[in-house]
């Protein structure tokens, strides 16, 4: 038998988020590896093998699977959101690279989902409209020094920024921190989106400006949006304000 490995999307929550391609591929695994809450929002079949890891055990889940293709098995690691945004491809990707020369053999497909900051706009209306960008607040892997440059590069040349990642029992602080430096190159009344949860029964979706956002509650569920000089926000008598970033810039050359 020939193996395979699908790497997975979930997209943000709900099963309508998720791909018809994702689907068949879940249906078709005979063994399925993730991070707990993500394989608990997966049907399972009775002749299905869970492996849950830790969600800080990507490297070592990555390198079961792959073994566990080796031997001719097909199997699906599934990641929340898209495989591909701060989550499982890349830990894939690596474990074949520095793993046996066999493992670059295999059969690989890595299938995208909907990511948090997807979601998130589609709720707010459309503040990804123009260039944007994402950065991950968690120095697990990278040095808080990296993320304060690269804060301060995004919101000086003007782009939407997503915060994954925000916040944990660990890092407290720098939700703040990330604020104030971006609040060096944009005013207070700039947009600011707090999504927690899209796509799931307790979502929330709170739309505030960047001189408030300090006040606001997120956490490890939460995605942010930071807009830009540009983006705008259109109030709406008893309904929540759309937020865009509108396409053109002005002054841009048609």
């Amino acid at each position: 038998m020939s193996g395979r490995l699908a790497v997975i999307g979930l997209g943000p929550g709900d099963a309508r988020y998720l791909t018809f391609e994702a689907r068949e591929a879940l249906e078709a695994a005979d063994a399925l590896y993730g991070y707990g809450p993500y394989l608990d929002r997966v049907p399972m079949r009775p002749d299905q093998v869970r492996h849950v890891s830790d969600n800080r055990e990507e490297a070592s889940r990555a390198e079961a699977a792959l073994r566990h293709v080796a031997e001719g098995a097909r199997v699906a690691i599934v990641s929340g959101g898209d495989p591909g945004v701060f989550a499982m491809a890349a830990s894939v990707c690596e474990a074949i690279e520095t793993g046996p020369d066999s493992w670059r053999a295999l059969d690989i497909a890595i299938l995208p989902g909907i990511t948090a900051m997807l979601a998130v706009a589609a709720r707010a209306g459309a503040p990804l409209g123009h260039d944007f960008c994402a950065v991950s607040l968690s120095d697990n892997l990278k040095p808080w020094e990296l993320i304060e440059r690269r804060l301060d590069a995004a919101a000086s040349a003007g782009f939407v920024i997503a915060l994954y990642n925000p916040v944990s029992r660990a890092r407290p602080w720098q939700l703040a921190k990330a604020f104030a430096l971006v609040g060096r190159h944009l005013p207070g009344v700039t947009p600011v989106i707090f999504g927690r949860a899209v796509g799931r029964p307790d979502e929330s979706v709170t739309v505030t400006t960047l001189a408030a956002a300090s006040d606001a509650a997120a956490d490890m569920a939460t995605l942010i949006i930071v807009g830009s000089r540009e983006t705008r926000l259109i109030a709406r008598e008893g309904q929540s304000p759309l937020v865009y970033t509108p396409r053109a810039v002005e002054g841009a050359i048609a």
